[in-house]
């Protein structure tokens, strides 16, 4: 008997090829769980994707699989932003994926759980499917990079900074694999839920208006830097209104005490939420430092 998890799991499968066009086949769309997630729950329907290509409505958690014509042998796994209330594939994962393919990188995209969407786990939901795709990515490949955006760049740092974090029960085999990563690039990220820096959808949805200044302390990235911290890659521009441009230096201050190799690279003009960075301005310098720094990880 087919459950009803692995039914909405099809179809949710079919409606990702069909949105995402010619850009992926069907059998690289990998879905994170054999069944229902842990905890259960979670939206109905099919999936919503905007105008932009902003995802939301995660009925499937799952990871797309970009694959380059001559791999280099080493992966990126990508979580794009959206202040866990919608996720930016069409503005940062996609084009990102791409990029990294023609540099010879397999790119996995992660499609994560939102904590309000009714998922019993609540705000764990994102972090457990953020440790399983890490394992599922590191049972295919040699070497894996975390790649993060914005919110998805605090769900990367956490991940990274806490593979020993039990977010949920062991489901199967795979989750004998630690969730550790070779490397990891936050690119306009919240960093810290702590005062007074409490004005992002991040904190909103992690830890709530009302939170207590432990809460905010124990979902903040910084706290958890220890020196088995990987290699860190840091870019945000200094007209960031949205995540405050102090938190790439506050994570970079975290890595130094620690001994962790960090590059942070500072952006004159660019805002929140860039992606690549449109060419000829002072955003799109990023891409090219991280591919430099990248190759010397591989």
């Amino acid at each position: 008997m087919i459950s009803r998890r692995r039914l909405i799991m099809g179809t949710g499968a079919a409606m990702l090829a069909m949105t995402a066009g010619k850009l992926f086949a069907r059998e690289d769309i990998i879905p994170l769980w054999p069944d229902e997630p842990p905890g259960g729950g979670g939206p109905g329907g099919n999936l919503h994707v905007s105008a932009s290509g902003a995802w939301s409505n995660i009925v499937s958690p799952a990871i797309q699989r970009f694959q380059p014509q001559e791999p280099n042998g080493s992966a990126v796994l990508i979580a794009a932003g959206g202040g866990y209330r919608w996720i930016g594939m069409g503005g940062e994962a996609w084009p990102v994926a791409r990029w990294l393919n023609a540099r010879g990188y397999t790119a996995y995209v992660l499609s994560y759980r939102l904590p309000h969407e009714k998922w019993h786990a609540g705000r764990l939901a994102p972090f457990q499917d953020a440790q399983r795709a890490i394992r599922l990515v590191r049972s295919m490949e040699r070497k894996v990079h975390l790649l993060g955006f914005s919110a998805g760049g605090h769900l990367m740092g956490m991940s990274a900074a806490r593979p020993g974090f039990v977010t949920y029960a062991p489901q199967d085999t795979l989750d004998q694999i630690a969730p550790v990563a070779d490397s990891v690039a936050l690119i306009y990220p919240v960093i810290t839920l702590e005062a007074p820096y409490t004005h992002t959808r991040t904190h909103s949805e992690i830890v709530g208006k009302n939170a207590s200044p432990a809460d905010e302390a124990g979902w903040s990235v910084e706290n958890y830097v220890t020196r088995s911290f990987p290699p860190t890659f840091l870019a945000q521009a200094d007209d960031d209104r949205t995540s405050n441009p102090h938190n790439t230096q506050i994570m970079h201050d975290a890595c130094r005490r620690m001994g962790v190799p960090v590059e942070q690279i500072k952006i004159t003009r660019g805002g929140h939420g860039f992606g690549l960075g449109r060419a000829g301005t002072p955003a799109a310098i990023w891409d090219e430092a991280y591919a430099i720094w990248l190759a010397g990880r591989r």
